[in-house]
This record gives C-alpha cells, sequence and structure tokens, in this order.
C-alpha cells in the first residue's frame, strides 16, 4: 500500500470532524430511541447473584469486552466470553443463573449460533444489541435492543465506526442504568478501583487521618505555657481544646498565638486563646472533599470529629500522600 505525505491538513481535519460529527449524530438518534425494551434489558441484567456474559465477533467482540469490563466495576459481575471458543469448551462457562448479552450489527453472526442454541436448550436468558429488528439474533433473545441502522462514518461504508460506537454506548447505558437499580454508592465504587486515579479520588478521610497518641489535644485550663510544648511536640501547627468529656471546644493554631500574643500569654489558660467552634469532618468523607474545604477556608489542618469529639487529625501533607493534589 502506497502512503502519501501530502494530504491537504484540511482534508484531514474535515475527515476527523465529519466521522466525530456522524457519530455525535448517530448517538443522539440512539438516546432517543430508547423505549421499553431498555427498561426490560435493564430489569434483566440486574437479577440478583446473576453474571452478565457479553459476547460478540470481530469489532462487536472488541466492544463486548470493554462492556463486560465496565459492568463488572459498577459491582456486576461480568466477563466476554470469545464465541468461536465457546465451541470449543467454553459453553461450560456459562450457567442458568447467568445472563447472556449478544452484539451483531448483522445480527446473523454465524460464530454466536452455538451460544444461541445453548441459551435456548438451558433457558439462560439474552439480551441482544443489533440494528437489525428481523435478524436471527433479534427475533431469537428475550429482549432486542435495535440501535438505529445508520451509515458508518467510513466513506466506503465498510469500516465499523458508527455502529460500534452506538454499540458502546448502549452497553455503557445498560451498565449505569443497572447501577442506580441497586444505589451503588462512591464507597462500593472505591471496592472495585482501589488502584491508580480513581482509587485516588475515592480515598476516604479515616485512611489517612492521624488519631490516637498523635492526636494533638489539651484540656481546658491548661496553660499556654504546656500548650506550646504540646504544639511543637506534634508537629501539625495546632491543638484541638477538649473539656471533661473529651467533646471539642476549640483549635488553637500558630494564627491564634499571632493573634493574642502580648507579654502574659504564657500564663493564659487556652480557652482564652483559642477560636471556638472550629471546623471539622467526618472521617468518611473523600479525602477530596476534605481538601476543597482546606482550600476554601485557607487552612492546613482539619479536626475529624464524631459526636463532637475528636477522633483524629487530617493535615493538608495528607492529600499529598493520598495523591489527590
Amino acid at each position: 500500500m502506497k502512503v502519501t505525505t501530502n494530504i491537504n491538513s484540511h482534508k484531514i481535519l474535515d475527515a476527523g470532524r465529519s466521522t466525530i460529527t456522524a457519530e455525535s449524530l448517530a448517538l443522539a438518534q440512539l438516546a432517543e430511541s430508547l423505549d421499553e425494551n431498555f427498561v426490560q434489558a435493564v430489569e434483566m441484567l440486574s437479577k440478583p447473584n446473576s453474571r452478565v456474559i457479553v459476547s460478540g465477533m470481530g469489532k462487536s467482540g472488541h466492544i463486548a469486552k470493554k462492556i463486560a469490563a465496565t459492568f463488572a466495576s459498577v459491582g456486576q459481575p461480568s466477563f466476554f466470553v470469545h464465541p468461536a471458543e465457546a465451541s470449543h469448551g467454553d459453553l461450560g462457562m456459562i450457567t442458568a443463573d447467568d445472563i447472556l448479552l449478544l452484539l451483531s450489527h448483522s445480527g446473523e453472526t454465524q460464530e454466536l449460533k452455538t451460544m444461541l442454541d445453548y441459551s435456548r436448550r438451558f433457558h439462560i436468558p439474552m439480551v441482544a444489541i443489533t440494528s437489525k429488528e428481523n435478524s436471527n439474533l433479534a427475533t431469537i433473545a428475550d429482549v432486542a435492543l435495535c440501535y438505529p441502522n445508520v451509515a458508518e462514518a467510513c466513506p466506503m461504508g465498510l469500516a465499523p465506526t458508527t455502529s460500534t460506537t452506538m454499540m458502546l454506548a448502549l452497553g455503557d447505558a445498560l451498565a449505569i442504568s443497572t447501577l442506580h437499580t441497586r444505589n451503588f454508592s462512591p464507597t462500593d465504587f472505591r471496592t472495585f478501583h482501589p488502584g491508580g486515579n480513581l482509587g485516588k479520588q475515592l480515598s476516604r478521610v479515616r485512611d489517612f487521618m492521624h488519631g490516637g497518641d498523635r492526636l494533638p489535644t489539651v484540656h481546658k485550663g491548661m496553660l499556654m505555657n504546656e500548650c506550646l510544648i504540646k504544639i511543637s511536640y506534634f508537629g501539625f501547627g495546632c491543638v484541638a481544646v477538649i473539656d471533661e468529656s473529651g467533646e471539642i471546644l476549640g483549635i488553637i493554631t500558630d494564627g491564634d498565638l499571632r493573634r493574642h500574643m502580648h507579654a502574659g500569654l504564657l500564663n493564659d489558660a487556652v480557652e482564652e486563646v483559642m477560636t471556638p467552634s472550629p471546623i471539622s469532618i467526618s472521617a468518611d468523607i473523600l479525602m477530596a472533599e476534605a481538601l476543597a474545604i482546606m482550600q476554601e477556608k485557607s487552612i492546613t489542618s482539619l479536626f475529624v470529629t464524631a459526636t463532637n469529639k475528636p477522633i483524629g487529625i487530617l493535615h493538608i501533607h495528607d492529600c499529598l500522600r493520598a495523591g489527590i493534589i
């Protein structure tokens, strides 16, 4: 194949933009086409204690792998089975408790026939994604999701482009809709995404706060000369003032020391210097939320409380340690 290097850059940009435009228009049509069949499909795919087995051939197979990964990432057990391998033993990976999600643009992919027959023989529920509502796949499936049969973005109409984009979007829509049926929370999401940037963004304060012997607190009535030693010892630049029951009354920071600087400061009681009712956070909030509070209030530390009692402290350096800065 001869490769030319003198192609006009405007033609290249026009080709790229027309491809994206064609696919975006197709996605708009797809969104409008969703109907009660989509609802039925989501209800099937959300069945408790079931797995979603996704399959497709060729480009549809590549899309199927991504859809399976998306389902798994939102808490719905799912994996890809290659349709050709299914005929050579991998059908044993599919049980009667599973749900099949089969992808085929034409709906007539020969390699899927074995899985179609297997699903009907053992009464395994099946959802189809195809463009042909009268195809073999669509008519056999329990629920058929037929996306608009629009032209491919490829100028020759051959390379799967618009069709695979709609398949992928429809798979995402199914996965996210099943997420909503189970009230999937950020905590659940982090369970399946402990690594990478997602894991960092979903880290909780309780995972990085300092508590126990590292918690800087002083009791009401303590003199400032002792308090200064505590501030220096803990190294957070602040201490929490607590009462006899352990509830937080206020906080003393470097800024409070500067504001109350006078000759007799060391003989003052801590409650005379503290800032009352300090900002505090829950151990269950995300580290990203805690960082946002620090940035908004221009502070470097936050006390973590439960029932108004300090249980930990979070420093901005902990946000660095969590990798969210």
